[in-house]
């Protein structure tokens, strides 16, 4: 026993990628700028409360919420032409820099006595202008460093990061703000980026793949490469789908739990600690998954998680209901995980920033959109309605993209074309 328990670590997926030379060095940044990121999420939205107009508070709210993640959709073309073709670390590093000074300049703003609302917002917006390079950028580093079988250990590092830091962020943030207020809690974040890009700088050796982009790149390469390749456009349109039906469950949720429960706001946060909680073991267990079909792994948790969702849809009992949210969280956690790796393992690592920054690009946009389809909807059919349908259009979403690959397996198979390869050649 104690020469097993000697053994468990290296025998762990995770040992040979927290024993990098070059990554051991950059994870503890990484974990660094995510607490900062799990914090800003309460401060972001505190201050815009500070900042804004009385009556004007819940649309103010929604734009610094938006500004703080949707303009990387607008750069990943605008900086389409300049960035592909860079290394991974210096595309994230340039990434830290930004945010880093961007967010820096909002306390530098209180304290002079200039911050406005809209100087805020447009302040966020800059931030977030190279995030969807950012996330690329860490994706692709993995891809250049590792072999290809420990991707997915390394993707779900990353995302067990990111799950710890949304569960010990929020509640830090709360404490932070009452002792010294949402501006400083901004201050802290830019200070982690900062330590994030200075990580990035020292831990890893200067690589400018620049001139594998010769030839007039063009600014959308990235959303071209996605378009020609069919196996990776499904994996967008599956991502986009499941994202944009989750939407609205941040409609829902709440409603459902004041309206239809009676309940108060310390229900929905239960609810979403659960859900966290649930994630932090996902991630945990994503990396022994890279034994199974990446594809039908990933095809799974969209149908798994719809159906994990479907006992707050049926007004299943409080218990049932906070242990099946839970599930989902588990669920949840390895789908980007494994996606990414599709996308690793699919696409060349020259191409391979532009191909995540323009994923990254539409799905920055599907959660959004899903969101502010809920209201409507719960308008018009309820909450826990709204609930159901959303869980059975994501089980539906599963099945029907689970269809389109046993189609196109068989008719690999069977030595035929599938019916995107004839439509292609027609």
């Amino acid at each position: 026993m104690p020469m097993d328990a000697a053994r468990f670590p290296r025998s762990s997926p995770y040992w040979p990628v927290v024993s990098h030379p070059q990554l051991r060095r950059v994870l503890p940044g990484l974990a660094v700028s995510a607490l900062g990121d799990g914090m800003a999420v309460v401060a972001v939205t505190w201050l815009a409360i500070q900042l804004a107009p009385s009556g004007q508070r819940g649309t103010w709210i929604a734009l610094a919420m938006a500004a703080y993640t949707l303009p990387s959709a607008a750069g990943t073309v605008v900086f389409g032409r300049l960035l592909r073709g860079r290394g991974g670390a210096q595309l994230a590093g340039w990434d830290a820099i930004l945010r880093a000074s961007a967010l820096a300049a909002i306390p530098l703003a209180h304290l002079a006595g200039v911050l406005t609302i809209g100087l805020y917002v447009v302040l966020l917006a800059a931030s977030a202008l190279l995030h969807s390079w950012g996330s690329a950028g860490r994706f692709t580093l993995i891809a250049e460093l590792l072999p290809q079988r420990h991707h997915l250990p390394a993707n779900a590092v990353l995302g067990t990061i990111a799950g710890f830091a949304t569960i010990v962020g929020p509640p830090l943030a709360g404490i932070l703000i009452g002792w010294a207020g949402p501006v400083w809690v901004i201050a802290i974040d830019a200070a982690t980026f900062a330590a994030l890009a200075l990580t990035y700088r020292l831990a890893l050796p200067t690589t400018d793949q620049a001139q594998q982009a010769a030839g007039g790149a063009s600014r959308t390469a990235g959303f071209a490469v996605i378009r020609r390749d069919p196996a990776l456009l499904g994996l967008l349109v599956l991502s986009l789908g499941f994202f944009f039906l989750f939407g609205p469950v941040y409609v829902a949720m709440p409603i459902h739990i004041t309206d239809d429960l009676h309940a108060s706001a310390t229900l929905l946060g239960m609810f979403y600690t659960v859900f966290g909680v649930g994630g932090l073991v996902g991630g945990v267990v994503a990396a022994y998954l890279r034994r199974w079909p990446l594809r039908v792994t990933t095809i799974g948790i969209v149908i798994g998680f719809g159906a994990a969702m479907l006992p707050l849809g049926l007004g299943a009992p409080l218990g049932v209901s906070l242990l099946a949210f839970a599930l989902a969280g588990v669920i949840w956690a390895p789908y980007m995980s494994t996606s990414m790796a599709l996308f690793q393992r699919s696409t060349s690592t020259a191409q391979l920033p532009a191909v995540l920054a323009a994923n990254g690009a539409i799905l920055v946009l599907a959660v959004p959109l899903g969101t502010m389809l809920g209201g409507p909807l719960v308008g018009a059919i309820g909450a826990r309605p709204t609930l159901l349908l959303c869980a059975a259009a994501i089980v539906a979403l599963g099945l029907v993209a689970g269809g389109f690959a046993i189609s196109r397996w068989t008719a690999r198979t069977s030595g035929g074309p599938t019916a995107t390869e004839v439509s292609a050649r027609r």
